[in-house]
């Protein structure tokens, strides 16, 4: 994310007006730079124990302070947006599109840690969107997972990035500045250790 990668950076400086100038060249914002992680959403009042359709009723129900935690220039869709392949249903637990970034985002909702199933689900939802919703002037649909925790070196493995899909935490009670402040050194250890990982592996190549 591009948090990560301003504060990894050896001249963030730098990096954060290259992000810029992308902005103003193009005029059209990245994923990285739209969307965030982790979410909080305080907001939903969920209580400790609870369920996926009680999670998805609360976003319903508070959609508009939904829509500011997400950021600037979405719109909601569809809750549950059916899709059918072959004989079989299947159901995106909310449908979103971004209109700087000329986007679907399909959001499904995790009560429990990240597991590597969910990106077959989630490719399988965006290749359907992409060959059936997918307008001639739009981008490739982007997923988006909500997991109430994060396997770092899963979706590392896993690359979800190229296939544009994006995990992220979610938070349902806003945590202590000490709390805050570990798991942001925490994510940036691992951001460090993802790009110490990189250089060695470009330095192997021949």
């Amino acid at each position: 994310m591009l948090y990560e990668r301003t504060a990894l950076s050896r001249k963030p400086e730098e990096l954060g007006r290259a992000e810029l100038e992308k902005l103003r060249v193009e005029d059209q914002l990245t994923a990285d730079m739209v969307l965030k992680d982790p979410y909080i959403l305080d907001f939903l009042g969920l209580q400790d124990h609870y369920l996926e359709r009680d999670f998805e009723d609360a976003i319903l129900r508070e959609m508009e302070q939904f829509l500011l935690e997400l950021g600037a220039g979405f719109s909601f869709i569809a809750r549950q947006y059916r899709i059918q392949i072959d004989d079989d249903d299947f159901y995106i637990d909310l449908l979103f599109y971004n209109r700087r970034l000329r986007r679907l985002l399909a959001i499904e909702l995790k009560l429990g840690d990240f597991k590597a199933g969910y990106k077959g689900q989630m490719e399988l939802y965006l290749r359907w969107l992409d060959k059936n919703e997918r307008q001639e002037h739009e981008e490739p649909p982007l997923g988006l997972i909500l997991c109430a925790g994060k396997k770092e070196e899963q979706i590392q493995l896993l690359e979800l990035g190229r296939s544009g899909i994006h995990v992220a935490e979610y938070l349902t009670v806003l945590p202590s500045k000490d709390i805050l402040e570990k798991e942001f050194q925490r994510a940036i250890e691992q951001a460090r250790m993802r790009q110490v990982k990189s250089i060695e592996g470009l330095d192997r190549k021949p």
